[in-house]
């Protein structure tokens, strides 16, 4: 079984754009299962790696998700107010250290006890991006702030705590199409997380 690594050969590289993110074209010959080499050209759009979280509170069985405005979902057909689970892009932070901050941001809950769960690629037949999946619990005790993002970076976000029950039928209405809040949703269904313990 021929590596990976060994059956890609980089031709050239050509940068498309570097204005939000960074855009490239790459030509590379690639060894196919028959054993020809093929030309081919793909662009990759590089955004950095990620992580999102999903706050639950066990007791209250609920969820701590935003609703914010993309532009790209808009002018795909959609409203572009989305619900989504807290996240961002890592920013050269170690995963842990950016999604405690992100949920802060976003939500205004200080959690520190968060909880790795996955790593996905989300659309790798264009974007690189790697996105960490985390959740954590939460309850009044942590909220330290309002939340809503950074106006700066042009953050417009609500907070918004639903039932856990609410939240699994708003992915069955279409009401969450967002798919990293979708899969942290389905993790936590799958695996039992908000289920009470017996005592």
């Amino acid at each position: 079984m021929v590596a990976t690594k060994d059956r890609v050969r980089i031709i050239d590289t050509a940068l498309l754009s570097d204005d939000w993110y960074v855009l490239k074209k790459t030509t590379f010959d690639f060894l196919r299962r028959d054993g020809t080499w093929q030309r081919q050209s793909r662009e990759t759009y590089d955004r950095g790696n990620g992580a999102t979280i999903l706050l639950f509170n066990r007791d209250q069985q609920t969820v701590v998700l935003t609703r914010q405005f993309r532009f790209p979902v808009f002018v795909n057909g959609h409203d572009g107010m989305m619900i989504e689970t807290a996240g961002g892009l890592l920013d050269n932070a170690l995963p842990e250290e950016r999604i405690r901050a992100e949920a802060e941001e976003e939500t205004g809950y200080r959690v520190q006890n968060v909880q790795k769960v996955f790593e996905a690629y989300m659309s790798p037949g264009s974007v690189t991006e790697k996105l960490h999946f985390f959740i954590a619990e939460y309850d009044a005790s942590v909220r330290v702030g309002h939340g809503g993002g950074l106006e700066a970076e042009g953050e417009d976000l609500e907070v918004i705590e639903l039932t856990f029950d609410d939240a699994l039928h708003a992915v069955r209405r279409g009401e969450i199409v967002d798919a990293k809040t979708i899969m942290l949703l389905q993790f936590a269904a799958l695996n039992g997380v908000l289920e009470r313990s017996v005592s």
